[in-house]
């Protein structure tokens, strides 16, 4: 993909440890496994910044790793840098949704969507697995 500009996509929930960083992974291993790796900037963000620095939790690593996805992040708070980096901005759920909405520059061209707007089955918010 020499001189054509990466199509960016950032996934984005709460904390950065949970939901983003397994949809970040998940999605870099299947454009990989297609071969069109180079065609994206992938990356992975929190709305809230409790997490910043932290690795993704132990639940995800142990769920990524059991399906052969391997997961390497760590955790960053969504900025103004990212609406401009990233064309797609996709939320796991209404609150992500609206607070990436709030910190949208006025210059931003990004599309802010939940992530599971693209689920063919319907399932539109993705619940934080955080506590449960």
């Amino acid at each position: 993909m020499s001189g054509e500009q990466k199509i960016g996509v950032m996934f984005v929930c709460l904390g950065n440890i949970c939901r983003s960083p397994m949809a970040e992974a998940v999605f870099r291993q299947t454009v990989l496994e297609r071969g069109i790796q180079s065609h994206f900037n992938i990356d992975s963000s929190g709305t809230a910044g409790y997490h910043v620095g932290d690795f993704p939790d132990p639940r995800t690593v142990s769920t990524c790793r059991s399906h052969g996805v391997p997961v390497s992040h760590n955790a960053q708070k969504l900025n103004r840098s990212h609406f401009e980096e990233f064309e797609w901005i996709l939320t796991m759920d209404q609150s992500n949704l609206e607070e990436a909405k709030r910190a949208k520059p006025n210059s931003s061209k990004a599309n802010i969507k939940l992530f599971g707007d693209f689920d063919p089955l319907g399932e539109t918010i993705i619940s934080d697995p955080y506590y449960g």
